[in-house]
């Protein structure tokens, strides 16, 4: 066994959970590439227990389950009591939020600040929330503790400097990557989507109730889109359910566009790339991101993706995919439609995908990453 370099504690306290979001697979997916690296550190990673046991550990890398009831008892108390059992050189939190009292050198990942923000909590659920809430209060403690502070993109780091202008000395940006199992995958064999849609295409949108998400949006782009094509490819949602959907499209207006939706809920990551690769185009129209891992995703597979100009979308999409306005639905629909009505500039699109995501992996991100770690003295 390698003497340990140094001995780095990781938060990643939902990797474990079945239904993982955004954050959760950035800390996974890096910290298998941390893992691969063998770079002579030693990483405790601390997690709460869960059904889903998507990291094993090896030589280099010890899991510590921490069972308690809630995500804030977790962090603010178990995780610093943990952190004094083990000879713990430094503490890396990997999703916006740290202990305020930590007695080792701190390096937190700021995915973005939208939560600082004015927005309204409207329509989010009683768990996003207390989440929003919390980190609305804690960040501005937590970045004057740290010692560096890694955000996804260049955009999220002017936001972040506009709010907290002193931080950066200690402030860098390392881009997300997305996993090997976003690819092309031959129609032929791409079975799985079956049991979601007997349609050969669709269209296909990761759903959410908040309203950064741009359900609304979506929708009323969706009943313009009917209205207009010739095809009226379905539209899959991911996310959300039929009855917050018909309350949605009820209020709305365009109840109409309903028997045209399939409502699939959660989709596992082992189904995702399938989905991605049935679909004839994927719709991220967000009114605000940090990032957006599932642009990457969709392009690895093929897939043209229509995204919005607004934050740090055309940052990871580039100017060559279709950058559209969140708030005009019909500009979102029209974007749909040039796909259907121009064969030629759809596969421009894809390749333009296929290409772009070269630009982006995990194991950059992980190398990067090790070298913000090596920057920070002892």
């Amino acid at each position: 066994m390698t003497t340990a370099k140094r001995h780095i504690a990781i938060e990643a306290q939902r990797i474990f959970r079945a239904n993982k979001h955004g954050m959760d697979f950035v800390a996974l997916e890096t910290i298998r590439e941390l893992q691969k690296r063998n770079d002579g550190n030693h990483y405790y990673v601390f997690v709460a227990p869960g059904d889903d046991r998507c990291l094993t550990e090896s030589d280099n890398l010890t899991i510590v389950e921490l069972p308690t009831s809630n995500y804030l008892l977790w962090e603010q108390i178990a995780l610093p009591r943990a952190l004094k059992k083990y000879p713990i050189e430094l503490l890396h939190c990997t999703s916006n939020t740290a202990p305020l009292y930590c007695t080792v050198p701190l390096v937190l990942t700021l995915h973005d600040i939208i939560y600082l923000g004015n927005n309204k909590t409207k329509g989010m659920s009683m768990y996003q929330q207390i989440g929003w809430y919390y980190r609305k209060w804690l960040v501005p403690y937590i970045v004057r503790k740290c010692k560096h502070i890694i955000t996804v993109s260049h955009t999220e780091k002017k936001n972040i400097l506009k709010r907290f202008p002193k931080i950066a000395p200690i402030l860098s940006v390392n881009y997300n990557g997305f996993s090997s199992c976003y690819k092309v995958i031959p129609k032929e064999e791409n079975r799985t989507i079956q049991s979601y849609i007997s349609d050969n295409s669709y269209l296909f949108f990761l759903g959410n109730t908040d309203p950064r998400k741009n359900t609304k949006g979506v929708l009323q782009a969706y009943h313009y889109y009917l209205q207009h094509s010739f095809k009226k490819y379905k539209l899959i949602i991911t996310g959300i359910s039929e009855t917050y959907a018909i309350q949605l499209l009820t209020e709305l207006g365009i109840i109409s566009c309903l028997p045209n939706l399939i409502f699939t809920g959660y989709v596992s990551g082992e189904d995702l790339p399938a989905l991605y690769n049935g679909a004839f185009a994927f719709l991220f129209p967000s009114l605000k991101e940090g990032f957006g891992i599932p642009i990457l995703e969709a392009m690895a597979c093929g897939t043209p993706v229509i995204t919005s100009n607004t934050s740090a979308m055309p940052e990871v999409a580039g100017t060559g995919t279709q950058l559209i306005d969140p708030y005009n639905p019909e500009e979102i629909a029209n974007a749909i439609l040039r796909l259907e009505q121009d064969e030629s500039f759809y596969l421009s699109q894809v390749s333009y995908g296929l290409e772009r995501v070269k630009l982006f992996s995990w194991a950059r991100t992980a190398d990067e990453l090790a070298k913000i770690y090596e920057r920070i003295e002892r």
